[in-house]
C-alpha cells in the first residue's frame, strides 16, 4: 500500500498551534473553573459520573454545561461547514470565532474578583466549550486526521500500535508526537499561569495564539495550506 501524501507544512504548524491552545484552555478550565474541561469532552463524561457518585470537588452542573455548550458549538460548526467553502475559508472562520470567544472569556477572567463560582464560572465555561465545539466540527472535516487538536487517546493508540515496537513502520509518528507535545506544552504553560498568576493571563495568551494563527491562514495561499476547493 502506498504512503499517503504528506500534509503541507503550514497546515501542520497551524493545527499544532490549535493543539497548544487546547492544552491552555483545559488547564484554565480544570484548575481555574473547578474540575471541568472545556476541550476534552471525554473527561467531562467521566466527571459527570464522579459527581453523580458523590465524589467531592466535582460539579455535575458545570460538566453538563460544558458538554451542552460543546455540542451546541459542534452543531453550529456543522452548519457552517455546509455553507462556507472552501475549507481554507471555513477554517479561518473557525479560528477567528474561537479567538473572539476566548477573548471574551479572558476579559471576564481578568476582571472578576472570583472566577470559579457563580455567573463568571458558567459564562467562561460556556464560551470556551462552545468555541471548541465549532473548531472540532470543522477540523474533523479536513483531510488530515492525524492531528485532531483536542483528543489524544486515539493519537497515542496509533502512535504505539504503528510503532516499530509493535512491528509497525512508525507511520506518521512525527505528526502524532507533535500533537502530544503541543498538548503537553499548552497545558504546562496554562497551569503555570493559572497557579502563579491568574487565568486571565493564560486565556490572553491563548487568544494571541489564535489571532496569530488566523493571520497566518489569511496570508498563506490555499494550495500552501492544502485547503483549496
Amino acid at each position: 500500500m502506498s504512503e499517503p501524501e504528506r500534509p503541507p507544512q503550514p497546515l501542520v504548524v497551524s493545527l499544532a498551534a490549535l493543539t497548544v491552545v487546547s492544552g491552555i484552555v483545559d488547564a484554565v478550565s480544570y484548575l481555574g473553573l473547578g474540575h471541568v474541561f472545556t476541550a476534552n469532552m471525554t473527561g467531562n463524561v467521566v466527571l459527570v459520573a464522579f459527581g453523580l457518585a458523590g465524589a467531592p470537588g466535582f460539579s455535575v452542573t458545570a460538566s453538563l454545561c460544558a458538554l451542552g455548550c460543546f455540542v451546541g458549538g459542534a452543531i453550529t460548526g456543522g452548519r457552517l461547514a455546509r455553507r462556507v467553502q472552501p475549507y481554507r475559508s471555513l477554517l479561518m472562520l473557525a479560528v477567528r470565532l474561537e479567538a473572539g470567544f476566548t477573548a471574551a472569556a479572558a476579559v471576564i477572567a481578568g476582571t472578576v474578583a472570583v472566577l470559579g463560582a457563580g455567573w463568571p464560572r458558567y459564562t467562561v465555561i460556556a464560551l470556551l466549550a462552545f468555541a471548541m465545539g465549532i473548531r472540532n466540527a470543522i477540523v474533523q472535516r479536513l483531510t488530515f486526521p492525524e492531528m485532531t487538536t483536542t483528543v489524544l487517546t486515539g493519537t497515542l493508540t496509533k502512535l504505539a500500535s504503528d510503532s516499530s515496537l509493535a512491528g509497525g513502520t512508525n507511520h506518521n509518528a512525527a505528526y502524532r508526537t507533535t500533537s502530544v507535545l503541543c498538548m503537553f506544552g499548552g497545558a504546562l504553560v496554562g497551569a503555570v499561569l493559572v497557579v502563579h498568576l491568574q487565568p486571565g493571563w493564560a486565556l490572553g495568551i491563548a487568544c494571541m495564539l489564535l489571532v496569530t494563527t488566523a493571520a497566518y491562514f489569511s496570508r498563506a495561499a490555499p494550495l500552501e495550506l492544502g485547503l483549496a476547493p
